[in-house]
Formats: structure tokens, C-alpha cells, sequence
């Protein structure tokens, strides 16, 4: 006698698909529903990472409409909007349910003040620039009007800036764009580049060439470094002098670190 052959049940995968479409179709329903409906409407907007715009000018950036819920707020858009203000580097925009809209941002700090002229040379406007380059905003004067919508944060780190001075006529700042005057972008460069001690004594650079940019340190003592070059071996023949002529310098010239020169008091 043969042996029995097992019995192969078949299996219907058609009523599988069809409770995996009724659910599909129940939570895209429900999801519907509730991006309708007010049950995850904003009610609040936490902001994190902001210290040098006001609360108003973040609240028209975010520009939220009321009665926007969590699921239809634009989060892409917002994020759009935030990175084309001059301050934000970075923004991300979340949804903390049931009522939360979180937004944190990355700011742009003051890296120095650059004291702009006139095309005719006949007055001085002073704006902040950022490591990076990017033009933040022209400084107002504090007791102005503008001043007194101006953050206080602002005021304090240009209290604590280095000075850019000796800028070009030429140099035309725009709010929200890079730098693209070679003179000054050394400047930046030159002291963004310094890595020592000497970097918090610096007082004030002077961007009238590129190769003779100069900066002034607390003591005094002028330094002409020149392009941002070979930054390094500058600043290290600089700090060699300074420590072997202490208390006894006016000028150094590191422009070529190879053959340096100096002048004493």
C-alpha cells in the first residue's frame, strides 16, 4: 500500500486584505477627522535658543494663525521663514501634543562691529557682522527709538566686540546677506583664526588692505598680520616676541612669519 500523501490547507489571504484596507481606511478617517477638528489646536508656542530677538519679532516670524491644530500647522514653512532673519542659523519646528508648538533655534552671535563710511566719507554707521560673514543689522543708537525695540542682549555683546575699523568707502552692508568686501572678510578671518590668548586682547582690526590688516591689542601694541594665511606660524612668532620683549613693544609685523620685525616703546 502507498503511503497517504498530508492534506495542504489552503489559505484565503483575500479576508486579510480586507481588514488591513478597514483599518487603513478607519485611520486615515480618524486622522481626517481630527486634522479638522480643534482637539490638537495650538495653544501654545515654546521657543528655545533665542536671546537676541524680542519675543514679538520671533511671534511674527512663527506667524502661526489662530485656530492652526498640530496637524495642519506648516512646520516646513515656518522653519523656511525663521532662517531668513539674519540672526537664526538653524531652526527646527515640533509638535509636543495635545497643545504645544516647539520651536528651537541656533543663533548667530556678534563676532565684531565694522564701522562702515559713507560713500563720501562724511559719517560712520556701525553694524554687527557674525563669524560667518553674514551681516546681522546696523546698529541703532541705544536711546532711539529703534534702539528701544533693539534687545538688550544685543547692546551687551557689542559692548564686548572687537572693533573693525579702516573699512573701504566702497563697502555696502545688507542685512541678511555674507560679507563680500575682501578687506574686511580678512579681518574677520584673521581674528576668528586665532586660537591663543592673544585672541581675547584684541581691541580693534584695521581692514584698509588685505595686506596690511592690523590689529590693536588691549595693551596697545599694534599688529600688522596681513592676509589670514599661514595664521598659525603668525600667531606663534607673535606670542615668541611679545614673551622675549614684554612690557617693551609697539608694533610687530608678522605679515611674512619668516622675517618678522619689531619696534619697541
Amino acid at each position: 500500500m502507498g503511503s497517504a500523501k498530508p492534506s495542504v490547507r489552503s489559505f484565503n489571504v483575500m479576508p486579510v486584505l480586507i481588514a488591513v484596507c478597514v483599518v487603513v481606511a478607519v485611520l486615515v478617517v480618524s486622522f481626517l477627522v481630527l486634522r479638522a477638528s480643534n482637539v490638537f489646536e495650538i495653544e501654545d508656542v515654546s521657543v528655545t535658543g533665542v536671546e537676541h530677538l524680542t519675543s514679538e519679532e520671533m511671534m511674527a516670524l512663527i506667524a502661526v494663525p489662530e485656530g492652526t491644530t498640530l496637524l495642519q500647522v506648516d512646520k516646513k514653512g515656518i522653519e523656511d521663514r525663521l532662517l531668513k532673519d539674519a540672526w537664526i542659523e538653524k531652526a527646527k519646528v515640533s509638535a509636543a501634543f495635545p497643545h504645544t508648538l516647539k520651536v528651537e533655534v541656533t543663533e548667530r552671535v556678534i563676532r565684531a562691529v565694522v564701522e562702515v563710511p559713507s560713500e563720501d566719507g562724511s559719517e560712520v554707521k556701525r553694524w554687527a557682522i557674525a563669524s560667518d560673514g553674514m551681516w546681522l543689522m546696523p546698529i541703532p543708537d541705544q536711546d532711539s527709538e529703534a534702539g528701544r525695540k533693539t534687545s538688550q542682549q544685543i547692546y551687551d555683546d557689542i559692548a564686548a566686540a572687537l572693533v573693525i575699523t579702516d573699512v573701504p568707502y566702497s563697502t555696502k552692508p545688507e542685512m541678511g546677506t555674507y560679507c563680500n568686501d575682501p578687506n574686511v572678510t580678512n579681518a574677520l578671518e584673521v581674528v576668528v583664526g586665532l586660537t591663543t590668548d592673544l585672541s581675547d586682547q584684541v581691541k580693534s582690526v584695521a581692514a584698509t588692505e588685505t595686506e596690511s590688516t592690523t590689529i590693536t591689542l588691549d595693551n596697545g601694541i599694534e599688529i600688522v598680520f596681513g592676509s589670514s594665511d599661514n595664521i598659525r606660524d603668525k600667531e606663534r612668532v607673535c606670542l615668541k616676541i611679545m614673551e622675549e620683549y614684554e612690557g617693551s613693544l609697539a608694533y610687530i609685523n608678522v605679515s611674512d612669519p619668516k622675517s618678522p620685525t619689531w619696534r619697541a616703546l
